[in-house]
């Protein structure tokens, strides 16, 4: 069973973290720490195709479920990473119905979508059967929409029917900006408008998530709302806040010692 899927069923909420810098012993690390699920991020990083590959792999040796987010509406982007054999795949700042119903049609074979034939590692590099890979197999990969806009949420009951996608990740800064209260992300507009849209998603028998801050107060502030997954902080804020924190501590040392 896809590793996500089988985490999601033995633990009531996932916690994950995002990897932006493509190294892939970041994806072992946070494996090693213990979290659930690792977001690597295609969106707003430098990583090449070669570099999720590797992170793919590597979270799959430390046991960490593989969330790649794709760029915004790239077709191209989604079939080369689909063929890579990612546990799940986000697609961000969809905004319509239309769009969204587009995007996952593409991620599945006809007759139910339109997804091209080219399966490699997602089939072992030919030692699994490509037949029962197209029938079955490929279904098992989590499919993800992000809200970060306003059209979302506006057709958002439309959105729930859609076969195939397996639910929703909250953007809340974007959304903020969407709502007209840009980086207000604990705002009244933005959080109600969230908590709105996660009763509706759970209602549906969808799953929902958010990726927020790493602060104490986004931690707390995001963990009240009934979310399945929820990823903090990535791996440059561990480094940078981590490296500070040392450093200060040096210099406080230094300053007590004369």
């Amino acid at each position: 069973m896809n590793l996500l899927r089988k985490r999601i069923e033995e633990n009531r909420r996932l916690f994950g973290s995002i990897v932006c810098l493509t190294d892939p012993c970041l994806c072992e690390i946070m494996g090693r720490a213990g979290y659930d699920m690792v977001w690597i991020d295609m969106e707003h990083t430098y990583m090449s195709y070669r570099d999720v590959l590797c992170h793919i792999n590597a979270s799959a040796s430390a046991n960490i479920a593989s969330v790649v987010r794709l760029p915004q509406n790239d077709t191209t982007a989604t079939k080369k990473i689909l063929e890579m054999g990612p546990d799940a795949i986000i697609f961000p700042m969809v905004r319509s119905y239309d769009e969204a119903r587009e995007l996952i049609d593409g991620t599945l074979y006809p007759p139910i979508g339109t997804r091209g034939f080219g399966p490699m590692r997602a089939i072992g590099y030919g030692a699994e059967d490509a037949r029962e890979y197209v029938k079955s197999k490929s279904l098992e990969t989590m499919r993800f929409i992000q809200i970060e806009h306003t059209g979302c949420l506006d057709e958002l009951d439309k959105i729930l029917e859609i076969p195939y996608l397996d639910g929703f990740i909250f953007g809340p800064n974007d959304l903020s900006g969407s709502l007209g209260e840009f980086m207000n992300v604990f705002g009244d507009t933005t959080a109600t408008n969230i908590e709105s849209a996660v009763k509706k998603i759970k209602a549906a028998g969808k799953l929902a998530g958010l990726a927020g801050g790493m602060s104490d107060e986004a931690v707390r502030f995001w963990s009240r709302f009934d979310l399945d997954m929820l990823f903090s902080g990535a791996d440059w804020n561990f480094v940078y806040a981590s490296g500070c924190d040392t450093l200060g501590r040096m210099k406080a040392a230094e300053k007590e010692n004369g």
